[in-house]
């Protein structure tokens, strides 16, 4: 099987060319039909020899490959399915009226069983190569109009830190898609390494999951806690300069009697006082196998004053896809099989 050469970084293109002993500016003759325009082989880099062309392509395919299926929610969310290897992803489109945002997968499945979260009850299937990332950009039937990135799909980022340090590099870099880094998210759970790597080698958003601010609630509902203890996690953040071209945020799911109190409000303002952040209230999708509830909106209304009263920023994230479970929490694909 040929190796794609999509989602290669400036430096991978460079050994390929040494390698095949090809010109040195070939190399930034194929970055730029990677990832400035639009080709599935490798025979129409028309700039390239044909002799250039036949060498790579010994080896080498372009290696997009578009959906499967896609499934649209009546709010004009899209749910896209893909293949990689054996198994399936899901990257979800949300077009709003000033924007259009990309949910896209990190691995198949996820590892850290979050107990609100059906990709964690779906198990780990797979890590997602870089160029697999990018394929459900660039393979986007909608591409051209995204204006927004958010990892936030399938998987856990940080578990999978080189190959989605390698996508952000791709999508951010001159000779790659060249997006500002601001238009790009990155959410994780809290993994410390992970989070350390991308503020030093990233200039792209961050996105961290709190969902209680209290050690004992959170370990019930993220295992991750255990390891990577909240307290830990936003201090190697607080210590970390920012600047004001990046910004941080707060995600959390807001549960029916568990993490919807005043009392949670308080210290959940206490915790991330001082950031230069947001707090994204995010409605709760009920789903099998836990005994969480969604709160109701006059609560997380009420949650939501009480940290702006605090100062702190908090809005309620429209929830987008709910029926066809492209939400937050709900992408799984867990009954495919390849």
């Amino acid at each position: 099987m040929k190796e794609h050469i999509f989602g290669k970084t400036l430096n991978e293109i460079s050994e390929i060319v040494k390698e095949n002993k090809l010109p040195s500016f070939t190399t930034k003759q194929i970055a730029d039909w990677l990832y400035k325009k639009n080709i599935q082989t490798i025979d129409e880099m028309s700039n390239l020899s044909k002799k250039t062309r036949e060498i790579l392509k010994e080896k080498y395919d372009i290696g997009l490959i578009d959906p499967v299926s896609v499934q649209t929610s009546s709010d004009g969310t899209k749910k896209y399915l893909f293949k990689t290897g054996k198994n399936y992803i899901e990257a979800a489109y949300i077009p709003t009226d000033d924007r259009a945002t990309l949910c896209v997968s990190s691995q198949a499945g996820c590892k850290f069983a979050c107990d609100f979260c059906m990709t964690g009850k779906q198990g780990f299937q797979a890590h997602l190569s870089a160029d697999e990332i990018l394929n459900q950009i660039k393979s986007l039937p909608e591409f051209e109009t995204l204006t927004n990135i958010v990892y936030m799909g399938m998987g856990e980022p940080f578990d999978n830190i080189e190959e989605v340090l390698k996508s952000t590099e791709i999508m951010t870099a001159d000779w790659g898609f060249a997006w500002s880094p601001k238009r790009i998210t990155v959410s994780t759970n809290g993994i410390i390494s992970g989070i350390k790597r991308f503020l030093n080698e990233s200039k792209c958003n961050l996105a961290i999951s709190i969902h209680t601010p209290f050690d004992a609630e959170r370990l019930k509902i993220m295992p991750i806690q255990k390891t990577n203890p909240i307290s830990e996690v936003l201090k190697i953040v607080r210590n970390h300069d920012f600047g004001r071209q990046r910004r941080i945020s707060f995600e959390y799911i807001v549960f029916k009697d568990f993490n919807d109190s005043m009392k949670h409000a308080d210290e959940l303002a206490r915790l991330v006082n001082g950031f230069w952040a947001r707090v994204n209230l995010i409605r709760f999708h009920e789903i099998p196998g836990t005994d969480l509830k969604g709160t109701d909106y006059k609560t997380s209304e009420k949650f939501r004053d009480r940290l702006n009263e605090k100062g702190i920023t908090a809005t309620i994230r429209a929830s987008r896809g709910q029926d066809i479970d492209a939400a937050c929490g709900l992408l799984s694909t867990k009954k495919l099989k390849s």
